[in-house]
Order: structure tokens, then C-alpha cells, then sequence
């Protein structure tokens, strides 16, 4: 039986020569096919990279540029050109100081909510803290502002007028912690501050020295509108942090760990260091402008306890004067006569007092939309704290704990 190859192959040698060749002309075809493809699919893809057509492969970024922190947005950008923070400094429009700039120390901002009624008083605020330490921010609620150019800080001082806003509503809009990351200290008071007891410089002074992040200067009893007994100056005592009470509601004693007991500061004059306002901001809420709730949970951004790094500075006291502001006018609009000598001599109540009917209306709506917020507030926190399962509360909450 005859048996058959499985390949076959021609017997004549001239046949086996041409389909050797013919092999190796295959070959030759296909590698330069494969070869030619290659630098024309890397040229074409270096054209589609330039045009945007196709984004480069992640892969061939090294784990440093994989690593590399931006700021949302700035991923496009060269990482040397991007500014991540600016300040409230004024630049002049010529001759430019940037080659002679001498390098300084970081100053301190004071932002001060005002209405023109008030003028004197914030002058003699104004006047307490040296221009060359701090920067000067006017928050101008009635929408006044041409009235405050006869005192001669007024051109360098920075002005944002919004009419019957507050000033929460103000910071959380104008004091991103990027725009005042330069200034150590932040300032965020009232209006209505006596101040001929109180030096800024010497107040900072002693913050530095007990490691205070959120402070204020404590108030004189005999001639302020007192809200809190915390708030209250002490004699012959530099610094306070806690507050007894033994008898009836709300006691206070030793074992107390929560405000208004210990680790907290009235809203009226309250001074942050840059890295509490930088938590403080976030926990401002855009719409609940009055703020109220906020500073029961201010410890919470004392860069650790709230015991020791929130207090009240006794020896630089001011007074609170509690004049009636937003709300204490007819209708919207606002005088632009500043308040007269007698008037400001007058007491308290006297000067709390309602001028008619009118002003009485609006403030108590102001006053009942404040309590509105902090409801409000208070329910936002507490919803935050169930939903946010990886968040730890780093104060636990004990019995004694009292009320605001």
C-alpha cells in the first residue's frame, strides 16, 4: 500500500528554488509592513496628542507627577504658576515695589461690620489697632460708604457694602480662609465695642502666650449688655477659660467640659487664629446668616482642646455698648448723620431703646429669625453626626453638660 506525505514538496530542485523565494518575499513584505506601521502610528498619534484628539497614556507619568496635590482646576495648568492664596493688600498702579520688597512678618486683619450711625464708635476702634499690624475691613451694612472718607485710615482700609446684610453673612462671602491665609489673627467684631481699656498688640500678646485659637477680650460688667457670665472680666486675673455656677439652671462647676460652661467665646468680639478660621469658615452656613448656634460648636475648630485653647482675656476688656442695629431702622433706609455726643452718653437701656413702633417690629423679627437659624442650625448638626459614620465626636457628651 502506498503511503502519502503530508507535505508535499516538489521533486524537481528548480521548483524548490522558486518557492523559496517566494517565501522570503513574503516575508520581506510583511516585516517592512510591520515596521512601517509602527513610525506612522507614532507619528499620527504624536499629531492626535498635539490636536486633542487622544490624551496621553497616564502609565508614562512617574508616581511623583501621580502624586502631585492640585487644586481643583489648576490640573492644566503648569504647578509653578499656580497662586493658591491672595490677601486684602492694596497694589499701587505704578512704580511697582516688588524688586525692593522687604520680606515682614504677617499681619493681622480686623473686619468690622458697620453702619454710619456708628461712625465715631469705629473710629475709635479703628484708632486702636495700628494700621502697620492690621488691615482694615469694613463691612458696610446700610450701603454707606462715602461718609467715612473724612478720617484719614479710610483710603487704606478695604470697604464691601451690601445693604442689611450681617456680618456672617459678609465673612463667609469676603474671608475665604485662601484670601486671609496671611493674616495670623482674624478680628470679627461688632460695631458697638468700647475699646478705651483694650490694647490689640497686648491682647495678642497674651494669646500667643497661653496658646489661645479662639478668643475674646472679656467685658466690663458695670457698663456692658451682658449675654453670658462667661464673658464677664474678672480682677486681678489675666486670663479665664471656665465659668462656675452652682445654684438653679444650667450649673456650672469643675467637672463641666462644654460650653457656655468652658471652651467658648460670645459672637460680638471674638479673635481667631488663621487655622481656627480656616475650620470656622466651613462651618459657617451660607443661607443662616445671624450665625446663632455657631458658637456653641466654635471648640470644635480650637485646634485640639477646647478647654485650654479657647478663653477670655481679662486684662484687655472692652465694653459692649448692645446698640440696636440691623432692624433698628425705619424701613430700609438708613441716616447718614453720625449719632450725637448725648446719645452716646447715654445708658445702656436708654440707648436700646426704641425710637417707635416701627423699629420695635423690625427687631423682633430679627431677633425671631435669629432663633429660627440656630433651630435650623441645630438640626443641620445633628443630622451631620448620624450620617457621617466615619466621623468621631471628640467630646463626649456628659450629663452636666448645659444648655444655650
Amino acid at each position: 500500500m502506498k503511503t502519502f506525505n503530508s507535505v508535499f514538496l516538489p521533486s524537481d530542485p528548480k521548483n524548490r528554488l522558486c518557492l523559496f523565494s517566494f517565501f522570503v518575499a513574503v516575508s520581506l513584505i510583511c516585516g517592512a509592513y510591520f515596521i512601517g506601521n509602527a513610525f506612522i502610528t507614532k507619528e499620527y498619534k504624536e499629531k492626535f496628542t498635539r490636536w486633542g484628539l487622544i490624551h496621553p497614556i497616564e502609565n508614562t507619568k512617574s508616581s511623583a507627577c501621580k502624586n502631585q496635590c492640585r487644586p481643583s482646576g489648576s490640573e492644566t495648568l503648569p504647578e509653578g504658576i499656580v497662586a493658591k492664596e491672595s490677601n486684602l493688600e492694596m497694589r499701587p498702579l505704578w512704580c511697582s515695589t516688588m524688586k525692593n520688597r522687604i520680606l515682614k512678618s504677617s499681619k493681622n486683619l480686623l473686619a468690622i461690620a458697620v453702619g454710619i450711625k456708628q461712625k465715631e464708635i469705629v473710629n475709635q476702634i479703628v484708632g486702636k489697632f495700628p494700621l502697620s499690624d492690621f488691615i482694615v475691613m469694613l463691612f458696610h451694612y446700610d450701603g454707606v460708604v462715602d461718609g467715612w472718607k473724612d478720617f484719614a485710615w479710610s483710603d487704606r482700609a478695604i470697604h464691601v457694602s451690601a445693604k442689611n446684610q450681617t456680618k456672617w453673612w459678609f465673612a463667609k462671602r469676603f474671608l475665604h480662609p485662601d484670601i486671609v491665609a496671611e493674616y495670623s489673627y482674624i478680628f470679627l467684631w461688632d460695631e458697638d465695642i468700647g475699646v478705651e481699656h483694650f490694647d490689640p498688640k497686648q491682647y495678642l500678646s497674651i494669646v500667643k502666650e497661653e496658646g489661645l485659637e479662639i478668643s475674646q477680650p472679656a467685658l466690663d460688667a458695670a457698663k456692658s449688655e451682658v449675654h453670658h457670665p462667661l464673658t464677664v472680666r474678672r480682677r486681678r486675673s489675666k486670663v479665664h477659660r471656665r465659668f462656675y455656677k452652682f445654684k438653679g439652671s444650667g450649673r456650672c462647676d469643675e467637672h463641666s467640659t462644654a460650653p457656655p460652661c468652658i471652651g467658648w467665646v460670645e459672637m460680638m468680639a471674638p479673635v481667631f487664629s488663621r487655622e481656627a478660621w480656616q475650620c470656622i469658615w466651613y462651618m459657617i452656613q451660607n443661607d443662616l446668616i445671624h450665625a446663632w448656634g455657631l458658637d456653641m460648636q466654635l471648640g470644635y475648630c480650637a485646634r485640639g482642646d477646647r478647654m485650654k485653647n479657647v478663653g477670655v482675656i481679662d486684662s484687655e476688656y472692652i465694653v459692649h455698648l448692645g446698640l440696636p442695629t440691623l432692624g433698628a431702622s425705619h424701613g430700609s433706609e438708613f441716616s447718614n448723620a453720625p449719632p450725637s455726643p448725648q446719645k452716646q452718653d447715654k445708658s445702656n437701656s436708654e440707648a436700646s431703646a426704641p425710637l417707635d413702633s416701627q423699629v420695635v417690629t423690625d427687631r423682633s423679627k430679627v431677633r425671631m429669625q435669629s432663633y429660627i437659624e440656630m433651630q435650623i442650625f441645630k438640626k443641620r448638626w445633628n443630622d451631620a453626626v448620624k450620617e457621617d459614620k466615619c466621623w468621631i465626636d471628640p467630646y463626649q457628651q456628659h450629663s452636666n453638660q448645659t444648655g444655650h
